[in-house]
C-alpha cells in the first residue's frame, strides 16, 4: 500500500475541483435577505426601553419547536469555531480560501435570521438565549472530539467528509424545525436556511468524491473514523442529550432520519459498497461500515419502539416523555458510537 498523501498534496490535487464546485455554487445560489423573513410588526420594546420583558406565555411555539429552534440557533452561533477549523484545514489561499470566506458569509446570516425571529416574536427567553450563546461559543468546537473528550487524528479528509454529513443533517434539522413551528413565516425562513445548507452539502460531497478517486484507501480511513465517531456540532450545547431526545421524539431529527436521510444517501452517492479500489485495512474498514449500518438499523428499531411506548404512556397519563425514560437510545440520538 502506498503511503498516505500529505494534506498539502491533497489541497493542491483538489484545488481545481474546489474551484469548479465553487463556481457552480455561486451560479446555483439564490440570494435572500434575512430581514425579509422576520415579522417586524410583531415586535415591541423590552424593559430597558420602557417595554415589557419576556414571559413564557408570550411564546406561540410548542415545547419541541422552542427546543429545536434554540438548538439550531446556538449551533449556528458557534460559527467562529467552524470558520477556524476549516480555515486551518483548508487554508486561505486560492479557491480553498475563497470557499472558506464565502461559506462563512452565508452561514453567518443563519444565526442572524434565527435570532431576529425568536426575539421579535418573543418565542423564547432572550436573556437565557444570550447566556447560552456565550456559553456555547466559549466552549468552542472540534469535529474530531468525541463524547469522551478524546481527539481522533484530524486530516483534510476528516474535515471534508465530516462536513458532508453534518451539512446534510443540518439541512434536514432546519427544514423539519420550520415545519414543527406551525408558523408559515418560520417555515419560509428555515426553508431558505435549509437551501443554503443543501448547497454547502453538495459542495463538500462532490469534493469528497473527488478525494475518493485520488486516494481511496486514505479517504476510507477518514470516512470510517468520521462515521464511527460522528456527532452533530451542537453536542457542545449544555443539556444536549436531553434536548436531542426531545427533538427526536418530536420527529425533527431522530435515528431513522440520520440513517435513511443522511448516512445512506451519501454512501450510495459515493458507491462505497460497490467500489473495488479499497485494499488492505481500508477494505476491512469498508466492511466495518456495513456492520455500523446494521447497528444503526437496530438502534432505530429500538428507539421507535421506545418512543411509541413513551408516547402511549403520555397519552394515558399526560406525563411528558423525559430524557431519563429514553436513556437507552440517548447514545444513538447524540450520534456517538462509542
Amino acid at each position: 500500500m502506498s503511503a498516505d498523501l500529505t494534506d498539502l498534496h491533497l489541497l493542491r490535487e483538489l484545488e481545481p475541483v474546489v474551484e469548479k464546485n465553487l463556481n457552480r455554487h455561486l451560479s446555483m445560489h439564490k440570494n435572500w435577505n434575512p430581514h425579509d423573513y422576520i415579522p417586524w410588526s410583531d415586535g415591541k420594546n423590552y424593559y430597558a426601553l420602557g417595554g415589557q420583558d419576556w414571559e413564557p406565555g408570550q411564546s406561540k411555539l410548542s415545547d419541541v419547536a422552542q427546543v429545536a429552534m434554540v438548538q439550531n440557533l446556538v449551533t449556528e452561533d458557534n460559527l467562529p469555531s467552524y470558520h477556524r477549523e476549516i480555515a486551518m484545514n483548508f487554508g486561505m489561499d486560492g479557491a480553498w480560501g475563497q470557499w472558506v470566506n464565502r461559506w462563512t458569509a452565508e452561514e453567518n446570516r443563519h444565526g442572524i435570521a434565527l435570532r431576529d425571529y425568536l426575539v421579535v416574536t418573543r418565542a423564547v427567553d432572550p436573556v437565557e438565549l444570550e447566556l447560552l450563546r456565550l456559553e456555547v461559543v466559549n466552549r468552542g468546537f472540534s469535529p474530531g472530539q468525541n463524547h469522551q473528550g478524546d481527539l481522533f487524528a484530524e486530516s483534510l479528509f476528516d474535515s471534508i467528509l465530516y462536513v458532508t454529513f453534518q451539512e446534510l443533517a443540518t439541512r434536514i434539522s432546519h427544514r423539519n424545525t420550520g415545519k414543527a413551528c406551525n408558523d408559515p413565516i418560520a417555515d419560509q425562513l428555515l426553508a431558505k436556511v435549509s437551501a443554503d445548507e443543501n448547497l454547502h452539502m453538495i459542495f463538500y460531497r462532490d469534493v469528497s468524491e473527488a478525494g475518493l478517486e485520488i486516494a481511496p484507501n486514505q479517504a476510507m480511513k477518514s470516512l470510517h473514523r468520521v462515521l464511527r465517531n460522528f456527532q452533530m456540532p451542537g453536542f457542545q450545547v449544555p443539556e444536549f442529550r436531553r434536548k436531542a431526545v426531545m427533538i427526536a421524539v418530536g420527529g425533527v431529527y431522530d435515528p431513522r432520519i440520520h440513517l435513511d436521510d443522511v448516512v445512506m444517501p451519501v454512501l450510495k452517492k459515493w458507491r462505497i459498497f460497490e467500489r473495488d479500489d479499497f485494499t488492505g485495512e481500508a477494505a476491512k474498514m469498508r466492511d466495518d461500515l456495513a456492520l455500523l449500518i446494521k447497528e444503526l438499523e437496530v438502534a432505530c428499531e429500538k428507539f421507535e419502539v421506545s418512543k411509541q411506548r413513551q408516547l402511549d404512556r403520555e397519552a394515558r397519563t399526560g406525563k411528558r416523555v423525559t430524557a431519563r425514560e429514553l436513556h437507552t437510545t440517548a447514545g444513538t440520538l447524540t450520534m456517538s458510537r462509542r
